[in-house]
């Protein structure tokens, strides 16, 4: 009988003694490894905590004491031992256990986290609401060296080392986000030592411990337990060195020690071949690689997401014009205007989901001052496996409002390369292109067509009686819907708006005009591309008249992980869902 099997919640722990947590921890691995090489999902920042997690559940009173995860990809063992070893094999799947914490998924998941950097503050939160309120509980976050190179840590760390409550900090050190660490902090705290008395931290008003081994359980646990024990009110900051992938060979000796898989083969660590079609970061990658070649002022800009945007290749022929800023978007953002303003043509590869922490400064330093900052929006739209924490939203809705932007949204591989080559050219102003997650669609007409005019979409479908006005990579979807709709009796025209702003006016008032029904279809929130196209028409009277209009866009509510297509046909902006809105607006009944 495993010794896991016995281990119910993390109370359980607090029987076994050392020799028995070291040996819980051998199992939490091999049923971690196995249970990820089926179901795919984060495997070495998993493999690089099972000591610390064991640690810190035989230590600490969770739910009580309130354990925050930062980012929360490295919780699957937190997850098998408070409760939800049988759930494990669903993880990232419809329906089954979320890739990272979720309050609503168990009560020992204190605060959810899925975006880096937020540990500290939420966990300053929590030990000042236990101090008003009279509680005693003790506080940890546990936040990795990637992680703590952003802004917002250090907006923590400088509050909580004046505050008066109790509060514990593990800095798990493995020297690996997804990227390769950059910056001054991982060179300072590989400079760190037992020996050192004063650091940047200490400095900050907190006390320090450490480095320890990540790996040792019963080290540890002596620290943990010195820390439960003292009656220190400052916060202290315990530095843990861990290695992410520890304890498989495969994950280990990887260059991203197996941040993320698919399934796997557990003895050779073999992985699933994956489909060698390319992606739409990759087709951004190549193109812009393409025009660095013949524009020294191109340059590429990524926060600790190189490997994600495809821009490894970038830097493999421009080292010097490529920087990633680490986890660090305020900065990504502000860093480009200031490159911008002396010539240089900056593309800013940031997630959309990412972007939303640099808003203010896409604002403020960007938009009010005009600059011609490129953005390339990674992961537009639904994600997949990573939820809605990781869904590209909102980014139409927060760039279409803003003046001076022009905000774009190829159709297909083809049409991103166009938008990257009138991004090149463009200097009188900021400008966006978003696109997805995932394998390029292939172009129904070849690259060598005529370039896209700023503001100018086009009628990829003629029909006389319904149009569809598609913005960026629903548009099969919308042809798909044409056919089904024509097959009805309902003449189907079809349109790739390419522009979210400038909208198309000539355009939008054209198939307004000679048509019945006009429909919108983008892959985001409400405020985006519909919107601008209802401003479009009600500046110009058309709403006036005989034209029904509907959008189909991402509902008012968030989808939780399942696949890509399962997220699209949920929220209607699948052809299906198209035809639908469609028949709906013209009170047919099938």
């Amino acid at each position: 009988m495993s010794l896991l099997s016995t281990i119910n919640s993390p109370s359980d722990l607090t029987a076994l003694d050392d020799k028995a947590l070291r040996r819980l921890a051998d199992e939490l691995r091999a049923e971690l490894i196995q249970s990820v090489s089926k179901s795919g999902g984060h495997l070495g920042s998993n493999l690089g905590v099972v000591e610390l997690t064991v640690a810190v559940h035989a230590v600490f009173n969770a739910p009580h004491d309130r354990i925050i995860w930062d980012v929360g990809h490295q919780t699957y063992i937190h997850k098998i031992l408070t409760g939800r070893r049988h759930k494990l094999p669903s993880i990232r799947q419809e329906g089954g256990l979320s890739g990272f914490t979720k309050r609503s998924e168990s009560e020992f998941d204190p605060f959810g986290a899925a975006h880096s950097s937020t540990s500290i503050s939420a966990a300053l939160g929590m030990a000042e609401a236990s101090r008003l309120k009279g509680e005693t509980r003790n506080v940890v976050a546990i936040i990795g060296d990637g992680a703590m190179s952003a802004g917002m840590a250090f907006e923590a760390i400088n509050n909580a080392g004046v505050s008066k409550s109790k509060m514990l900090v593990i800095l798990n050190d493995n020297d690996l986000s997804i990227s390769e660490p950059t910056g001054a902090l991982s060179q300072h705290l590989a400079s760190q030592s037992g020996e050192v008395s004063q650091n940047l931290f200490t400095n900050l008003g907190f006390a320090y411990t450490g480095p320890i081994d990540g790996h040792d359980i019963l080290a540890l646990m002596s620290a943990l337990q010195q820390y439960q024990k003292s009656n220190s009110q400052k916060p202290v900051l315990l530095h843990v060195k861990t290695r992410k992938g520890a304890g498989y060979p495969p994950a280990e000796n990887a260059a991203d020690k197996y941040h993320g898989v698919g399934g796997f083969d557990v003895t050779t660590g073999q992985q699933t071949a994956k489909k060698s079609a390319k992606t739409y970061s990759s087709v951004f990658a190549e193109a812009l690689t393409g025009h660095a070649r013949g524009d020294q002022n191109v340059v590429a800009i990524s926060a600790a997401m190189l490997s994600g945007t495809g821009l490894e290749s970038f830097q493999n022929e421009f080292p010097d014009r490529t920087f990633d800023v680490g986890i660090a978007e305020q900065h990504a953002v502000t860093f480009a205007a200031g490159l911008a303003c002396e010539g240089i043509k900056p593309f800013c590869a940031l997630y959309s989901t990412f972007l939303q922490r640099a808003y203010d400064q896409v604002v403020h330093d960007v938009a009010i001052q005009n600059l011609p900052v490129r953005f390339a929006i990674d992961r537009a739209g639904y994600v997949g496996a990573d939820g809605a924490t990781h869904a590209g939203s909102f980014d139409l809705s927060m760039l279409t409002c803003l003046p001076n932007f022009i905000v774009m949204a190829p159709s297909d591989a083809d049409e991103l390369k166009k938008m990257i080559a009138l991004a090149v050219d463009y200097d009188d102003g900021p400008c966006a292109f978003r696109y997805p997650r995932g394998e390029a669609m292939s172009p129904p007409e070849p690259f060598a067509g005529p370039p896209i005019k700023i503001g100018k979409g086009r009628i990829v479908k003629q029909g006389t009686r319904v149009a569809i006005l598609s913005l960026g990579t629903r548009l099969q979807a919308s042809l798909d819907a044409a056919s089904r709709l024509d097959e009805l009796g309902f003449s189907t025209t079809v349109a790739d708006a390419r522009f979210a702003k400038p909208v198309d006016a000539g355009l939008v008032s054209r198939i307004a005009k000679e048509h019945e029904l006009l429909i919108t279809v983008e892959e985001g929130a409400i405020g985006g591309f519909s919107a601008s196209v209802m401003q479009q028409l009600s500046k110009t009277g058309l709403l006036d008249g005989k034209i029904k209009v509907r959008a189909v866009m991402m509902p008012d509510h968030f989808i939780d992980h399942a696949s890509q297509a399962s997220q699209l046909n949920t929220a209607g902006l699948d052809a299906e869902g198209i035809v639908r809105t469609s028949l709906d607006a013209l009170n047919f009944n099938q």
